[in-house]
């Protein structure tokens, strides 16, 4: 799965417990009629991924939705999910490209002996 946003947040890098699990989490705000504030969450060597984006940026980031089910004290089963994200790439932007200027184009004077018969039917 895929989703396209703004950058509103980047956290830095966590560290949690002795063996080392890293944990980076991003959010992005999305361009929907109603703009959603989407927290996407990154591990162990894909923190890094994050490194060359700025808050403002626009992204598409590719996810894998995660379940996962946990039973409390109390034998009740709760349900947790995460967006897990493996991939950040600048969004393209929907505003097209700038027109290129009108090239200098060679004005031809019609009552000139140079030019050729016009063939055309307008």
């Amino acid at each position: 799965m895929d989703i396209t946003g703004r950058i509103k947040l980047i956290t830095d890098t966590q560290e949690f417990g002795s063996n080392g699990f890293k944990k980076r989490e991003i959010v992005i705000t999305t361009d929907d009629q109603y703009p959603q504030h989407i927290i996407i969450e990154f591990v162990q060597d894909k923190c890094t991924l994050l490194d060359s984006y700025q808050v403002g940026q626009d992204v598409k980031i590719a996810f894998n939705l995660r379940g996962r089910e946990w039973i409390n004290p109390e034998g009740v089963a709760k349900y947790f999910n995460s967006l897990s994200g493996w991939r950040v790439e600048a969004a393209q932007s929907n505003t097209p490209p700038p027109m290129a200027p009108p090239q200098n184009l060679e004005q031809v004077d019609p009552d000139s002996s140079d030019n050729e018969a016009d063939d055309l039917p307008f």
